[in-house]
Protein backbone atom coordinates (compact mmCIF):
# COMPACT_ATOMS: atom_id res chain seq x y z
CA UNK A 1 0.00 0.00 0.00
CA UNK A 2 0.87 3.14 -0.54
CA UNK A 3 1.86 6.46 1.83
CA UNK A 4 -0.39 8.37 -0.53
CA UNK A 5 -3.32 5.58 -0.24
CA UNK A 6 -2.29 5.02 3.57
CA UNK A 7 -3.06 8.43 4.32
CA UNK A 8 -6.06 8.78 2.95
CA UNK A 9 -7.65 5.91 4.95
CA UNK A 10 -5.97 7.04 7.93
CA UNK A 11 -8.14 10.07 7.44
CA UNK A 12 -11.24 9.00 6.89
CA UNK A 13 -10.66 6.39 9.53
CA UNK A 14 -10.05 8.94 12.17
CA UNK A 15 -13.64 11.15 10.44
CA UNK A 16 -15.64 7.56 11.51
CA UNK A 17 -14.27 7.35 14.28
CA UNK A 18 -14.92 10.65 15.60
CA UNK A 19 -18.62 10.14 14.91
CA UNK A 20 -18.65 7.47 17.66
CA UNK A 21 -19.82 9.00 20.98
CA UNK A 22 -17.49 7.49 23.30
CA UNK A 23 -17.36 7.63 27.22
CA UNK A 24 -14.22 10.40 28.58
CA UNK A 25 -12.12 8.69 31.31
CA UNK A 26 -8.90 9.63 33.18
CA UNK A 27 -6.63 6.27 33.77
CA UNK A 28 -4.61 7.36 36.69
CA UNK A 29 -1.74 5.30 38.72
CA UNK A 30 1.00 5.78 41.50
CA UNK A 31 4.82 4.65 40.76
CA UNK A 32 7.43 5.44 43.33
CA UNK A 33 5.74 8.15 44.74
CA UNK A 34 4.97 9.92 41.61
CA UNK A 35 1.07 10.03 39.70
CA UNK A 36 0.14 9.72 36.73
CA UNK A 37 -2.80 10.17 34.59
CA UNK A 38 -4.06 10.96 30.75
CA UNK A 39 -7.46 10.79 29.45
CA UNK A 40 -8.32 8.37 27.37
CA UNK A 41 -11.51 7.77 25.02
CA UNK A 42 -10.73 4.30 24.19
CA UNK A 43 -11.68 1.80 27.17
CA UNK A 44 -14.61 -1.15 27.41
CA UNK A 45 -15.51 -3.98 29.57
CA UNK A 46 -13.90 -6.87 28.10
CA UNK A 47 -15.50 -9.89 31.11
CA UNK A 48 -17.90 -10.38 33.36
CA UNK A 49 -16.64 -13.37 34.80
CA UNK A 50 -13.53 -12.53 36.17
CA UNK A 51 -14.91 -8.59 35.77
CA UNK A 52 -11.98 -7.11 33.00
CA UNK A 53 -11.62 -4.24 31.25
CA UNK A 54 -9.33 -3.03 28.58
CA UNK A 55 -7.92 0.73 27.76
CA UNK A 56 -6.09 1.90 25.11
CA UNK A 57 -2.74 4.11 26.10
CA UNK A 58 -0.30 5.68 23.79
CA UNK A 59 3.15 3.36 23.47
CA UNK A 60 5.23 6.97 24.37
CA UNK A 61 2.77 7.47 27.46
CA UNK A 62 5.05 7.99 30.52
CA UNK A 63 1.21 6.86 31.67
CA UNK A 64 1.67 3.59 29.93
CA UNK A 65 5.20 3.25 31.53
CA UNK A 66 4.31 3.86 35.20
CA UNK A 67 1.15 1.32 34.83
CA UNK A 68 3.66 -1.26 33.52
CA UNK A 69 5.80 -0.81 36.51
CA UNK A 70 2.97 -0.37 39.25
CA UNK A 71 1.15 -3.21 37.73
CA UNK A 72 -1.91 -1.38 38.23
CA UNK A 73 -3.92 1.09 37.25
CA UNK A 74 -7.40 3.26 37.68
CA UNK A 75 -10.19 4.62 35.38
CA UNK A 76 -12.16 7.52 36.80
CA UNK A 77 -15.29 7.56 34.51
CA UNK A 78 -16.08 11.80 34.17
CA UNK A 79 -19.16 13.31 34.78
CA UNK A 80 -20.20 16.02 32.40
CA UNK A 81 -19.54 18.89 34.46
CA UNK A 82 -15.41 17.55 34.49
CA UNK A 83 -14.67 18.82 30.36
CA UNK A 84 -11.83 20.86 32.01
CA UNK A 85 -10.40 18.33 34.17
CA UNK A 86 -10.38 16.09 30.89
CA UNK A 87 -8.54 18.48 28.94
CA UNK A 88 -5.98 19.24 32.03
CA UNK A 89 -5.30 15.48 31.91
CA UNK A 90 -4.92 15.24 27.69
CA UNK A 91 -2.08 17.88 27.77
CA UNK A 92 1.43 16.73 27.75
CA UNK A 93 2.30 18.46 31.57
CA UNK A 94 3.43 15.20 33.04
CA UNK A 95 3.11 14.68 36.43
CA UNK A 96 1.58 18.49 37.00
CA UNK A 97 -1.75 17.36 35.34
CA UNK A 98 -3.18 17.50 39.14
CA UNK A 99 -2.40 20.43 39.92
CA UNK A 100 -5.51 21.49 40.86
CA UNK A 101 -7.49 19.11 40.78
CA UNK A 102 -9.40 17.36 43.81
CA UNK A 103 -8.53 14.04 44.40
CA UNK A 104 -7.67 11.05 47.37
CA UNK A 105 -6.02 7.73 46.95
CA UNK A 106 -8.60 5.05 46.28
CA UNK A 107 -7.03 1.41 46.35
CA UNK A 108 -3.35 2.76 46.08
CA UNK A 109 -4.24 5.15 42.81
CA UNK A 110 -5.53 8.80 42.52
CA UNK A 111 -9.59 8.86 42.04
CA UNK A 112 -10.27 11.83 40.61
CA UNK A 113 -13.52 13.47 42.99
CA UNK A 114 -16.52 13.92 41.19
CA UNK A 115 -16.33 11.15 38.44
CA UNK A 116 -19.52 9.28 37.56
CA UNK A 117 -17.68 5.84 38.62
CA UNK A 118 -14.69 4.42 39.67
CA UNK A 119 -12.71 1.03 39.01
CA UNK A 120 -9.36 -0.06 40.17
CA UNK A 121 -7.88 -2.68 38.05
CA UNK A 122 -4.89 -5.03 38.88
CA UNK A 123 -2.94 -5.24 34.88
CA UNK A 124 -3.44 -8.57 33.72
CA UNK A 125 -1.63 -8.47 30.23
CA UNK A 126 -0.48 -6.00 27.45
CA UNK A 127 -0.95 -6.51 24.06
CA UNK A 128 0.56 -4.10 20.91
CA UNK A 129 -2.08 -2.91 18.73
CA UNK A 130 -0.21 -0.49 16.35
CA UNK A 131 0.69 3.08 17.80
CA UNK A 132 -0.78 2.13 20.86
CA UNK A 133 -0.80 -0.50 24.17
CA UNK A 134 -3.70 -2.48 24.36
CA UNK A 135 -4.11 -3.00 29.01
CA UNK A 136 -5.97 -5.50 30.17
CA UNK A 137 -6.61 -4.37 33.86
CA UNK A 138 -8.73 -7.02 36.30
CA UNK A 139 -11.33 -5.16 38.17
CA UNK A 140 -10.30 -5.27 41.99
CA UNK A 141 -12.39 -2.95 43.19
CA UNK A 142 -15.57 -0.31 41.59
CA UNK A 143 -17.92 1.93 42.73
CA UNK A 144 -20.48 4.07 40.88
CA UNK A 145 -22.24 7.32 41.72
CA UNK A 146 -24.92 9.36 40.15
CA UNK A 147 -24.13 12.27 37.49
CA UNK A 148 -24.42 12.14 33.67
CA UNK A 149 -21.24 10.95 32.27
CA UNK A 150 -19.17 12.96 29.85
CA UNK A 151 -19.16 12.16 26.73
CA UNK A 152 -16.68 13.18 23.53
CA UNK A 153 -18.34 13.00 19.99
CA UNK A 154 -16.96 14.98 16.28
CA UNK A 155 -14.16 16.76 18.40
CA UNK A 156 -16.91 18.23 21.46
CA UNK A 157 -17.57 17.28 24.62
CA UNK A 158 -21.03 16.50 25.58
CA UNK A 159 -23.10 13.69 27.55
CA UNK A 160 -25.88 11.59 26.51
CA UNK A 161 -29.93 12.60 25.67
CA UNK A 162 -32.55 9.49 25.99
CA UNK A 163 -34.92 9.89 23.52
Amino acid sequence: MTAQLETGIQHTFREAMASVATPVSVVTTTWEGDHYGATVSAFSSLSMDPPMLLVSLDRRSSLLTAIRSADRFGINILSAAQASTALQFASNRGTGKFDGVSWHPDSGLPRLDGAVSWLACDLVDSVQGGDHIIALGRVVSVETGEGTPLTYHRRVFGTHVAL
